[in-house]
């Protein structure tokens, strides 16, 4: 149980960027332009992802090691 208040928190971060992901995706749409994704989205997008990955793992992998 301690770390169900972690838990908690993931959960509302990841809520927070779904919820900010559907608003980029609503603004775009709102003026009209098409949703494409490109080699500059992935850019930008690997280097955000693969350090929360990466943390992720260690915390689930942790437990296990020690």
């Amino acid at each position: 149980m301690p770390d169900s208040a972690f838990v908690i928190f993931i959960i509302f971060g990841v809520v927070w960027i779904v919820m900010g992901a559907v608003a980029v995706m609503a603004l775009f749409k709102s003026e009209g332009q098409k949703l494409r994704f490109d080699q500059w989205g992935l850019l930008v997008t690997i280097p955000i992802i693969v350090p929360i990955v990466i943390v992720l793992l260690y915390q689930v992998i942790r437990p296990l090691i020690f």
